[in-house]
């Protein structure tokens, strides 16, 4: 999690990055396929939807205000919600962070991507190559 504000004192909304960059890759993947387009033009057509995205939004900014209240950010969540979607990162971040039933379009998402962590984790990435673990 990233702090609602920076240590040079600048509010930063964003509290979830993915830092495995294979999932990062496979997330930039699925932006490209049109599927925010999708996405957002259900939240339009779907009351459902809508209102779950918009607990989502609301989880996103009670998680935050855990971390510290930023009154210039106040109401400001990231991703895109509550109305639009703008970085899947932002709501597959969420998601893990959250838990499944959280954030739905986040929960989506990351159904929809293929085993990024396979075949090691992202932890191993920098020694993938080798047997003996050491990088090629």
């Amino acid at each position: 999690m990233t702090e609602p504000r920076l240590p040079d004192g600048t509010p930063f909304p964003t509290l979830y990055y993915l830092t495995c960059p294979r999932a990062a890759a496979a997330i930039g993947t699925l932006e490209s396929s049109g599927l925010m387009r999708e996405m957002e033009a259900r939240l339009a057509a779907d009351p459902d939807l809508a209102s779950d995205y918009h607990s989502a939004h609301e989880s996103y900014l009670a998680m935050r205000a855990d971390l510290g209240e930023v009154p210039e950010i106040d109401g400001i969540s990231a991703g895109g919600m509550p109305t639009r979607v703008k970085c899947l990162h932002v709501l597959i971040g969420h998601a893990l962070a959250a838990g499944p039933g959280v954030n739905p379009l986040g929960d989506e998402a990351l159904a929809l991507l293929p085993e990024w962590w396979r075949p090691t984790s992202c932890a191993d990435a920098d020694h993938e190559g080798s047997p003996d673990g050491d990088p090629a």
